[in-house]
């Protein structure tokens, strides 16, 4: 399922590169951060509900189980329309505090209000990833996931080659794709259905949303965290590469999305069935889980990286071929980003394993080194030794420095939670 989810993403940046031109390419790898960190509420609200919805099955409450899924899923939309009403509001001001020149600036206001229209229905999406999960049935997610990926890519080149409607019909296309995504697992949940859960009546509990946020916390800080530091790379980016670097850095971060999606899609999977076995006390299947987790994220990693390396070249003419000099930049940066394929998917997973195990403090530990505070310190202090070099090999120091902290963690709290 996130593989799928992040393809059709990859598709959207083909299109815009290859058919509206490398500055709209440049403007939408600058808005779409800002609106990745609004997405970011979906996960955390997904990952902290699974967590606490897992825990309640486990514990044999189904119908305590369901008011916590119906109360989850009314906040964040309800939270998603406001986002959306401010975000259109003040969607001038959001690309020029990210640093967009004058000759992107409209192009950024073009795609990102498109898009921050159905922005409650993309924090669905990214919640519903989970929720399907716990609800047994993840097969359902990777189906809503393929058509709503189909219909995107359909789109594009309906709306950006046949019918050229530039940026405007690639933003569109990506919208209709995050309506389907959202809304299909909304009308499932809201009817009788074959899964263990469904919406229910139901008041709203604080106590129940704050715990689902304090579990929760993690995810929002992986994405959230992520689309800052996005930002930051955006900003270094246009200093010190100008546009160029700034391209670049998109197909880079397309083609992480699509290799860390292996990582992301299995740990998202297995955070539910952590959450489930702590619940019900089973302590040897906890154990198998993270140990048979440990070594398929391994093997995950060293495949990616390997893709990767080999990869680079074609990835970079695939989007970026027009331009000799921009692909050649692209080329020799996916060759030093990829190196932290090796490393991340450890991290990534140990996030979702702890929480899983409704321990959202240390799985924020993780989250925040990984993706805030080690990157940003990386983006700033390796460039003045590395140059640009510093930028693209900033998260291979942040995720290696991350593991240790994560080793530690795993073997301080292992009698804790007896894995």
């Amino acid at each position: 399922m996130m593989l799928v989810s992040t393809t059709y993403s990859v598709v959207d940046g083909f299109f815009v590169s290859n058919f509206v031109g490398k500055n709209a390419f440049a403007a939408v790898n600058l808005i779409v951060p800002a609106l990745m960190a609004l997405g970011a509420f979906g996960q955390m609200f997904g990952t902290g509900g699974s967590a606490l919805i897992s825990f309640t099955l486990g514990a044999g409450n189904t119908e305590r189980a369901n008011r916590i899924l119906s109360q989850v899923i009314r906040f964040l939309f309800l939270f998603g329309v406001v986002a959306a009403i401010l975000g259109f509001l003040f969607m001038r001001q959001i690309a020029a505090a990210l640093g967009a020149s004058e000759s992107m600036i409209e192009a950024c206001v073009l795609y990102g209000r498109t898009l921050i229209c159905v922005m409650p229905f993309y924090m669905l999406q990214h919640a519903f990833q989970s929720l399907l999960v716990t609800a047994e049935k993840p097969k359902m997610g990777l189906a809503v996931s393929v058509v709503a990926g189909l219909t995107n890519i359909l789109l594009d080149f309906a709306l950006v080659y046949v019918f050229p409607l530039g940026l405007f019909g690639a933003a569109l296309a990506t919208a209709l794709s995050w309506v389907m995504g959202g809304a299909v697992p909304a009308v499932f949940f809201s009817k009788e259905n074959t899964s263990l859960l469904r919406f229910t009546k139901t008041r709203i509990e604080w106590e129940v949303l704050t715990k689902v946020s304090t579990n929760g916390v993690a995810g929002l800080l992986t994405n959230l965290s992520t689309s800052i530091v996005a930002i930051l790379y955006n900003y270094q980016l246009m200093r010190l590469a100008g546009e160029n670097g700034v391209a670049a850095y998109g197909v880079i971060m397309y083609v992480s999305y699509v290799f860390m999606a292996f990582s992301m899609g299995y740990s998202t999977g297995s955070s539910p069935i952590a959450g489930y076995k702590f619940g019900a006390g089973d302590v040897l299947e906890l154990k198998s889980l993270l140990r048979k987790s440990l070594m398929l994220n391994a093997i995950f990693g060293i495949m990616m990286t390997i893709l990767a390396e080999g990869l680079s070249w074609p990835i970079a003419q695939i989007f970026v071929g027009y331009d000799s000099e921009l692909s050649a930049l692209t080329a020799h940066a996916i060759r030093l980003y990829s190196l932290a394929f090796l490393i991340n998917g450890f991290n990534i997973f140990s996030v979702s394993f702890f929480t899983g195990l409704n321990d959202g403090k240390i799985a924020s530990i993780i989250s925040f080194l990984r993706t805030f505070i080690l990157p940003i310190i990386a983006i700033f202090v390796l460039p003045i030794m590395l140059d640009v070099d510093g930028i693209w090999i900033a998260v291979v120091a942040a995720e290696g420095l991350t593991l240790f902290v994560t080793i530690g963690l795993l073997i301080g709290n292992r009698k804790k939670y007896h894995y």
